[in-house]
Formats: structure tokens, sequence, C-alpha cells
């Protein structure tokens, strides 16, 4: 998932600042205790999305795919005053831990976690968002992405986690499987989309990055 060289990774790292304690402790967890602590953001995204968002000074952000809270607790870093970050995760197994971290990063105030299909959450939320982060099942990209599109405020950013994906977009589109191919056409679907500006930011696994106009 990750296309720099190590020690161009470290260095970048060594420059940047420390992971605090909370994601720490949230990033060693993750690692004991989840069968795929790759889908965690990790301390280098972390403080990309969390650079991001004290740039935007979104008032309200919506996260699709919340994991074990990483990213929602790097993002929220950037709320305005009575900002609220609201995280969906189609999996309840991981709820106990998220709210966990969530109030020990003591932000139990600014991010609200939903349950749930985030298919069937999305039309029930009324906020227009600053900042939209979606990083959960990737066949289902395209279709997050038309959905929050009307609730993204002009100027609000939409960001999509993974689209390089391992490197498997550079395949024939022939020989793709199903969840490269729907990165691909994410990836398509944005850059044709007259509706947006977008750089794709090859940090990790690839950020897709597209501003309402």
């Amino acid at each position: 998932m990750n296309f720099l060289p190590q020690e161009i990774e470290d260095y970048a790292l060594k420059n940047s600042d420390a992971e605090s304690d909370i994601l720490k402790k949230l990033n060693r967890e993750t690692h004991l205790k989840m069968t795929m602590p790759q889908m965690l953001s990790g301390h280098l995204q972390g403080l990309m999305l969390q650079v991001f968002s004290k740039m935007i000074r979104p008032k309200n952000i919506l996260e699709i795919g919340t994991f074990t809270g990483y990213s929602a607790i790097c993002l929220a870093s950037g709320l305005q005053e009575g900002g609220k970050l609201h995280t969906i995760d189609v999996n309840e197994e991981f709820q106990e831990m998220i709210l966990q971290y969530i109030k020990e990063a003591d932000l139990e105030n600014k991010i609200r976690l939903h349950i749930g299909d985030a298919v069937n959450i999305l039309p029930t939320l009324k906020e227009e968002f600053d900042l939209v982060f979606i990083d959960a099942d990737k066949e289902n990209y395209s279709i997050y992405y038309d959905l929050v599109f009307p609730k993204v405020k002009q100027g609000g950013f939409i960001i999509a986690d993974n689209v390089l994906w391992s490197g498997k977009i550079l395949n024939s589109p022939m020989k793709m499987d199903f969840e490269t191919k729907s990165i691909y056409e994410y990836n398509l679907k944005i850059k044709n989309d007259s509706r947006v500006e977008n750089v794709l930011l090859p940090l990790r696994d690839g950020l897709m990055i597209a501003r309402k106009k």
C-alpha cells in the first residue's frame, strides 16, 4: 500500500510532528487486535488529514468508513468551534473501541458515530459538509460520491482513500478484480466531473482530492 521507499517515509516522519499519545495508543491497539490493521490511516496520512482539516477549518465533516477511529480523531482536530464530525461504519463490533478512543481524545461532543449501511444513513443527514472523507468498501465509492455531492457546500472537499489500490489500478481493465475496477472507475469519474477540480495525491495508497466548484 505504500509507494514511498521506507527510508524516505522515515525521513518524512522524522521531520514531521510526532504522533500524539492517544493516536499512538490507538495505532498500537489496532495492530494488536484487528485482522486487517493496514486499514488504519496511520501516522503520516493522519498528519496530512489533520493539516487538510486545519487549513479548511470545517464546520461539518462527514467520514464514510470509521474503522477504529484514527482518521476521525485526526480530522476532528480542525473543526470550528461548535463543529461536528459524522462518521459512519457498518461494523458494529468496532463500536466499543471507537467510542473509547473518542472519549479518551475528549471529542465526545465533536464526533457522532453512526453504525449501519452508509447508503441508508447518508440520506438522513441534513447537514451541509465542508469536508468528506471516503474510506469504506471500494465497490461503493461512486455511489457514496453521488449521495454526498449535493450535501457538500460550494468550495468543499471530497477526499477518497486507497485510490491507487496497491498499484493494481495500473493493470489492464480486462484483468481487474471487481474492487480494483471500482476504484479505477471512481478515479475516471472524478477526473471527468466538470463540477470539481481534482488532484490524485500518491501518499500511502493514494488520496483523490476533489474540490466542488
